[in-house]
């Protein structure tokens, strides 16, 4: 099995009440339903909740 590493940065998105990361179409083959993945989140910046409405 051949590991690979993917480092992406994106925005944290809102769907109704929760807040999501949209996963890049890129690596949909990559991610096929039952993959194990390891996802670390680095805050690189905070939203201040008020202004992000």
């Amino acid at each position: 099995m051949e590991l690979k590493q993917f480092t992406i940065t994106k925005k944290v998105a809102k769907h109704g009440s929760q807040a999501i990361v949209v996963v890049p179409k890129l690596l949909e083959q990559k991610l096929s339903p039952g993959t194990i993945v390891k996802i670390t989140f680095e805050i690189l910046e905070w939203q201040n909740e008020s202004s992000s409405q």
